[in-house]
């Protein structure tokens, strides 16, 4: 019995090494490629290990203005659903009837529902009203293809914190929006920072919204702009890519290290209440 027990952890090790190199292996290709010059799809140590790859991207075209353009829509179109979101979860939260339930399995349903279903209507709608290649109107849309996550997640962080608080509030002459401001969104703030990493990432690596609604270059994020890598035969420069690669991940690792202090253990609720 204990041999087999052996046997069984040893298998279960094996196999989560296993996958732990799937994922150590691409990260280590993009660190040494980054720093070759002849880098390959191989992963090896540059014997001549150089930083040119990083200083031929790093121009207004490559990468500045990119960088700058995804900083603003996918920062808009969070803080745009991170709003909404809150205004509708709020509600299917609190107040209890009996749509609630279809509204939720509704609101289920269209998070899985794939982007490409929706964007030719999406397009011929966009050009009537003419937002083809603009900011506002691809924030805009990007932020309502995140809404049923956002709600989803941010209903479950506000279902944690305690009704009985807001009550007292209602109490002292609070209103709704006033126990919403002052009583629930501070308490919930480590689930609102979840909320809105989670949907700051999956737009920062949304290639489809963009390629399709933005047309002038000067507009295109970096997750567009990442495609000008491959040359006429689809043939990348690997160094380069990989530079651009690190970079490209460097506004979403600032914005998790900004906010992680507040995302440390659960809602801090034990002395709020007093029986």
């Amino acid at each position: 019995m204990i041999a087999r027990d052996r046997v069984s952890k040893l298998t279960s090790n094996l196999v989560l090494l296993a996958i732990g190199v799937l994922f150590v292996l691409p990260l280590l290709w993009v660190l040494f490629a980054s720093i070759n010059r002849t880098a390959g799809l191989r992963v090896e140590f540059p014997t001549d290990p150089t930083l040119g790859n990083f200083k031929a991207v790093l121009n207004t075209d490559t990468t500045y203005r990119p960088v700058l353009n995804g900083i603003v829509l996918c920062g808009g179109a969070a803080l745009l659903t991170m709003i909404c979101a809150v205004l509708a979860a709020y509600p299917l939260s609190r107040f209890k009837t009996r749509f609630n339930r279809p509204f939720l399995l509704t609101v289920l349903f269209c998070t899985g529902l794939p982007i490409t279903a929706v964007m030719v209507p999406v397009y011929g709608l966009f050009v009537q009203l003419n937002l083809v290649d603009t900011l506002g109107g691809t924030i805009m849309f990007m932020a309502t293809s995140s809404l049923p996550f956002a709600i989803w997640l941010t209903k479950t962080f506000m279902d944690g914190v305690p009704i009985s608080l807001e009550e007292a509030a209602w109490v002292d002459g609070a209103g709704n929006m006033q126990a919403l401001r002052r009583i629930v969104l501070p308490l919930m703030w480590p689930g609102i920072a979840v909320v809105l990493i989670f949907t700051f990432i999956g737009m920062w690596g949304n290639f489809f919204v963009p390629f399709m609604l933005l047309l002038s270059p000067e507009r295109l994020p970096a997750s567009v702009s990442i495609f000008t890598f491959f040359g006429q035969y689809g043939e990348p420069n690997y160094g380069q890519l990989a530079a651009y690669s690190l970079i490209y991940t460097f506004p979403v690792l600032m914005l998790y290290l900004l906010l992680s202090r507040k995302l440390g253990g659960a809602f801090a609720l034990g002395g709020a209440i007093k029986g």
